[in-house]
């Protein structure tokens, strides 16, 4: 399935950005006008209907991708500098950011680019010559739906600014903000107008189109979003409205074609990216098996999940336990390509999860790195295996030494000892763009025959066992959670770090890694560089891969799910009522799927809650949807910043200034189109 587009012509954004006339996705079937007038196109559905496709444009380029997706969770309790890094310190750290920030400015025109595209196509509709009625109101509420959408995600970031819904050929140049009061309004009102006329059943059975359940979640986000500027609508505040959208949805889950996946590891197994029952709004991922597949196309296949991952080559150097030789950081065809490693948990994120009944830990963050072969890819492509995929069994095979356990404190009394691979991928080529898909099972424990056999495919391959057994000898390197004494380690064939030994004891908010450098207490000292990777965005399956760049995936992202309408409704209990057993109540729908064995759900493993503090909705937004373009939001709307950075992120709080960051600055890129910039104002930077 594709989104149908024009291609060819050009247009302009709101105040003159310029974006070609295409979909990221392209997914539809193109419809090319060729040498039609775009008067001659749009007058008609078929055009119109393409048109609209382009208001998708902002989900999957540069407002889901990387800069959105960092925007919106650092710079929180959640996130940190890795190690001695300090890139993205403007939005990690609130240090240096100006309106020449580009992944904020990227925010901004993206979201922007979109809208403009939303009020062409509602502003059309009514004029068109032919077209079923009810497909014309069901892709303007389409529309109005993601309108609101960029418009909630603008005035989350920045505030104030210009509420235009109509298109107009002759641009403003001495645009004037809107009140953000106005603002929401409109955008609730564009939800309630989508709601009501979307169907449950996405248009010509279209998974990437909106329907009604994205509609009224969204309904819920932007009234708890809107109640902490303290809004109010009917005599009701925002946090009534947001509880009563969150409550209809949980109520009515069947009714609307919502979901909530009965085990969290469901929600990001690989089987269920494409078509994830539990997703309400999804930015549907570019797919190298359609037709229309284009490996050139701009801004549609994010890099996010690599800055959330170490740098194996920087943590374990020359080929050792980590066979380097063979699948380095730049081509490795099991996790990617691992070069960014800007952004990594703090202590508090971390200790959120209690792993030994919270299975959310292992399905959130890999903790246990391994080696690969390519035993699958090597059977089916003979001599034209790519580099990537070209390892045999043995090669990917390590044989304990002396100095290797002298170099990584691990008992000599293993040398010798052999660490087989984890996984072993495949090499299919999905499309005549040579997108290869490496493709994961996994090797049994005590399987050492090499045999493709043997291999078992399991719903995740990203995820590790947890606990990780003393005995394991699938991975070289394992961070464990629960501290592990040195006679613990001294059982173990495998580099052991305790994560609390990651962090800079200094620091006692959390916030610091160690750096690399000698003193820090580790063996060696490059085992500073390492940290929990957090996976939801690795996507590890067929068709989810981009070939030879490793850098960048191309699976389904979620923009919002089911889970974070029972958050909603938690947090909006506590403001309204403060009836902390009834937000438990909430809180414990989540918590008991995410319980790694169903007889351990009780409060005396602290999975179920009997009453709940505001504290508890925090510490579950964290758990169940760390990295999930919620959290700044989230600070944002409990005026939460102040108490939470100075708690558990001193390295943000030391440059976090209340009177300015709780909004972006304007980008210089839009600033510089306008007469009247100085009137308009950046934000305060």
């Amino acid at each position: 399935m594709k989104i149908k587009n024009i291609k060819g012509l050009i247009y302009k954004s709101l105040f003159g950005l310029t974006i070609a006339l295409s979909v990221a996705s392209c997914k539809l079937d193109e419809y090319n006008p060729i040498s039609l007038s775009e008067q001659d196109v749009l007058s008609k559905f078929d055009g119109w209907k393409a048109y609209q496709s382009n208001c998708y444009t902002g989900l999957w380029g540069t407002l889901i991708s990387m800069p959105y997706g960092l925007c919106s969770e650092v710079g929180t309790d959640l996130w940190t500098f890795p190690s001695n890094s300090t890139t993205y310190k403007e939005i990690i750290g609130y240090q240096d950011l100006t309106v020449s920030f580009n992944l904020v400015g990227n925010v901004w025109n993206y979201a922007w680019g979109s809208i403009k595209d939303c009020n062409k196509t509602i502003q059309l509709a009514p004029n068109l010559k032919d077209g079923k009625a009810s497909d014309i109101a069901t892709l303007v509420a389409e529309t109005k739906l993601l309108r609101a959408y960029y418009y909630s995600v603008l005035v989350t970031q920045f505030g104030e600014l210009p509420l235009i819904t109509t298109d107009d050929p002759t641009k403003n140049l001495s645009p004037t903000r809107n009140s953000v009061p106005e603002i929401y309004t409109q955008i609730i009102s564009d939800l309630r107008e989508a709601f009501n006329n979307l169907p449950v059943t996405p248009l010509d059975n279209n998974l990437q189109r909106v329907t009604k359940k994205a509609a009224l979640g969204l309904l819920a986000r932007v009234y708890a979003q809107g109640a902490g500027e303290g809004l109010s609508e009917g005599g009701k505040s925002y946090w009534v409205r947001a509880k009563e959208c969150a409550d209809s949805l949980i109520n009515n889950m069947g009714t609307y074609g919502a979901a909530l996946y009965p085990d969290f590891a469901n929600v990001f197994a690989s089987a269920n990216n494409r078509n994830n029952q539990e997703v309400l709004f999804t930015a549907y991922g570019l797919d190298p098996y359609s037709p229309s597949y284009d490996v050139s196309t701009a801004n549609s296949k994010p890099n996010l999940y690599l800055h959330y991952y170490p740098k194996f080559d920087d943590a374990f150097g020359t080929a050792d336990v980590f066979k380097r030789s063979v699948n380095s950081n730049t081509s490795n065809a099991y996790y990617g390509r691992l070069n960014q490693a800007f952004v990594a948990p703090t202590k508090y994120l971390i200790n959120c999860f209690n792993a030994t009944y919270d299975k959310r830990w292992e399905n959130t963050f890999q903790t246990a790195f391994t080696n690969y072969s390519g035993v699958q890819a090597i059977a089916s492509n003979g001599s034209g295996v790519p580099s990537p995929a070209n390892v045999k069994y043995t090669d990917a095979t390590v044989t304990l030494t002396a100095a290797m356990c002298t170099k990584y404190g691990i008992n000599p009394a293993f040398a010798g000892k052999k660490i087989y691979p984890y996984a072993d991928v495949n090499a299919k080529n999905a499309s005549k763009n040579a997108t290869w898909q490496y493709i994961p099972q996994i090797w049994p424990r005590g399987v050492y025959t090499g045999a493709i056999s043997s291999l078992v495919t399991v719903a995740n391959a990203n995820v590790h066992p947890y606990p990780l057994d003393p005995t394991e000898d699938r991975f070289f390197a394992y961070l464990s959670k629960d501290p592990l004494t040195a006679a613990d380690k001294a059982t173990r064939a495998y580099v052991t770090v305790n994560i609390d030994d990651l962090f800079d004891p200094s620091d006692p908010t959390g916030s610091t890694y160690k750096a690399n450098a000698a003193g820090n207490g580790l063996t060696p000292s490059s085992l500073a560089m390492l940290f929990p990777a957090m996976q939801k965005f690795n996507h590890n399956f067929d068709g989810g891969w981009l070939g030879g760049n490793f850098q960048q995936k191309l699976g389904n992202i979620m923009i919002m799910r089911m889970a974070e309408v029972y958050l909603i409704a938690a947090e909006a209990t506590m403001h309204t009522s403060g009836d902390g057993a009834a937000a438990a109540n909430y809180l414990n729908v989540l918590r008991k799927r995410a319980c790694r064995n169903p007889g351990d759900f009780n409060v005396g493993t602290g999975m179920q809650l009997s009453t709940a503090t505001m504290n508890d909705v925090f510490d579950e937004y964290a758990r169940e949807l760390c990295g999930e373009f919620t959290r700044w939001a989230l600070l944002k709307r409990n005026k939460a910043f102040e108490s939470r950075l100075q708690t558990y992120n001193k390295r943000a709080a030391a440059n976090f200034n209340p009177a300015k960051n709780y909004v972006r600055p304007i980008p210089f890129s839009f600033l510089n189109q306008i007469n009247n910039a100085t009137d308009f104002g950046t934000n305060g930077y």
